[in-house]
């Protein structure tokens, strides 16, 4: 029997292969990826009854144009996104996130956009094929690991489908993305450089999110960040969501695809439970940070993961 898969139409920008990443070999050097909306990436996975570290397939902003071939499949798509669904006989539905349909062989998909937000994730029943380097499939194209030889995937490519199950029930789940008013932050290892004129601008202004922004990270521009010592300090180990200042003063948030060490100074660190919606940040827009106590932080990530097994426990 032929192998299901999808034929890219359209490569759409950014299309990698992600799951929950590889943290079990970040001590030697080997970034974490994995999807940047860890909410999103689940929840479309649960809508399909897949594992929950499903390979999904992850686009920003416009999103790749999809032809199946050999085989049926049940799919979902997460995000604020914008898609049709175009039929072997050209008839066009419009596609409703959080909602699974079916595609037939020769169906199209067209995600054409993200709105409002930047990422969206695509799965499929039984998830994609790839396989497995250092304990996960996420592709980090800096570095070429992962399938598609570590690449992101590119006009006239083929994207396999693991086994297809033929359990193509129809299953949505009520889920809204929203903003929040400010981004959380706890204290970085190098809080103490700065001056108070530095963070009372820090947590008092707002900054631009600018168009230098990838899944390694995200550049801001605001008032100027200035540190007491000297501009750079002796490297040491980077985590997702620590807010690092260069020279010029505009922070840097270090995002899934981040190196694992960096030498400018940290002044905070974003709260595991607002990095899904930091990621969604548009550029253009403006964010503002609020500062709080590692135990509040803790108990926010503790909710962050009720609510998201609440609403995956919420199917209808």
């Amino acid at each position: 029997m032929n192998k299901s898969y999808f034929e890219i139409l359209r490569a759409g920008v950014n299309t990698t292969l992600q799951d929950e990443g590889r943290p079990n070999v970040y001590h030697i050097g080997v970034p974490f990826s994995g999807a940047m909306d860890r909410r999103n990436y689940l929840i479309s996975n649960s809508i399909l009854g897949n594992n929950a570290n499903s390979l999904s397939l992850e686009f920003a902003y416009q999103g790749p144009l999809l032809k199946l071939k050999n085989g049926k499949v049940c799919a979902s798509i997460t995000g604020d996104v914008i898609f049709n669904i175009i039929k072997k006989n050209s008839e066009i539905e419009k596609g409703e996130c959080y909602k699974s349909f079916i595609l037939d062989s020769d169906d199209e998909i067209d995600i054409i956009s993200t709105n409002r937000s930047v990422y969206g994730y695509l799965s499929v029943n039984g998830g994609f094929q790839g396989d497995v380097f250092w304990g996960s499939s996420s592709i980090h194209t800096k570095s070429e690991i992962g399938p598609n030889n570590g690449k992101k995937f590119s006009l006239n490519e083929k994207i396999y489908l693991n086994e297809l199950q033929q359990n193509f029930i129809s299953k949505k789940i009520k889920y809204q993305n929203f903003k929040i008013e400010f981004i959380r932050v706890i204290k970085g290892t190098n809080f103490d450089y700065f001056s108070d004129a530095a963070i009372n601008n820090f947590f008092s202004k707002e900054f631009n999110v600018t168009k230098l922004t990838d899944r390694m990270g995200m550049r801001l521009e605001g008032p100027k960040i200035e540190n007491n010592f000297e501009t750079n300090i002796k490297s040491e180990g980077l985590v997702k969501g620590v807010i690092q200042v260069p020279p010029d003063g505009n922070p840097i948030i270090m995002l899934s695809d981040h190196g694992t060490i960096g030498g400018y100074p940290k002044i905070a660190v974003v709260v595991s439970a607002d990095l899904d919606r930091l990621v969604q940040t548009t550029p253009g827009n403006k964010i503002k940070f609020k500062l709080i106590e590692l135990s509040e932080a803790e108990r926010l990530f503790k909710l962050y993961n009720f609510e998201t097994e609440n609403i995956i426990n919420n199917l209808i």
